[in-house]
């Protein structure tokens, strides 16, 4: 399957099926080193060529800081599955004012290097497709709000090989694979067997 058949198929859903005057809201979701964001881009790409303006919205950009989402006596899973993010404030600032055509949103931004948030409006024109990439985003207060769901199926294998590879700031090999075991691949785990999130998608999309 290729981003040409994804763009079909959600261009086909958009142009017969959508009448709202809002921005058209679409989920790429998948779990991690799944290739969402690749998949975001190369499709922003591919709407931007059909003369849609396209706008990408980063999950991860909008994580909460460090105090939030460690050290709350809870298990690791936990914290990263329903503390990695502010879940209301987004499904309000976010979510919702899509939904109704608010034409600004303002969304928290994540600064690493000073592990701090801040506030920033976005304007978003009433035609606009908005890609929303991230993991999580079939959970059960998000869910109802899209417009259409991809989401990337990629083995466990891969996705491995690929955060592993990547993650070099959680430290070494072993410190990252310890740190997957423990926090992240325990909530992917909690996610795929509560949202069955690739039962509930419009579109699945193979990343092997």
């Amino acid at each position: 399957m290729s981003i040409v058949q994804i763009t079909e198929t959600l261009l086909s859903r958009y142009q017969k099926e959508f009448s709202e005057n809002r921005p058209f809201i679409v989920g790429i979701d998948g779990l991690g080193g799944a290739g969402k964001t690749t998949v975001a881009k190369e499709l922003q790409q591919a709407l931007k060529l059909s003369n849609h303006e396209v706008f990408i919205v980063h999950l991860d950009d909008h994580i909460v800081e460090v105090h939030k989402r460690y050290g709350s006596g809870n298990d690791e899973w936990f914290e990263y599955y329903f503390l990695q993010w502010d879940i209301g404030l987004l499904e309000t600032e976010l979510f919702k004012k899509l939904q109704i055509n608010q034409g600004s949103i303002t969304l928290p931004f994540y600064h690493s290097s000073t592990d701090t948030v801040k506030m920033k409006p976005i304007q978003l024109a009433s035609s606009a497709i908005i890609l929303i990439e991230g993991v999580f985003l079939q959970r059960k207060e998000w869910q109802r709000y899209f417009d259409f769901m991809i989401y990337i199926d990629c083995s466990h294998e891969l996705r491995a090989e690929r955060v592993l590879d990547r993650d070099s700031y959680l430290g070494d090999h072993q410190a990252r694979l310890d740190k997957y075991k423990r926090r992240y691949w325990l909530a992917e785990e909690y996610y795929v067997d509560e949202m069955n999130p690739i039962g509930s998608a419009d579109y699945i999309y193979r990343g092997n």
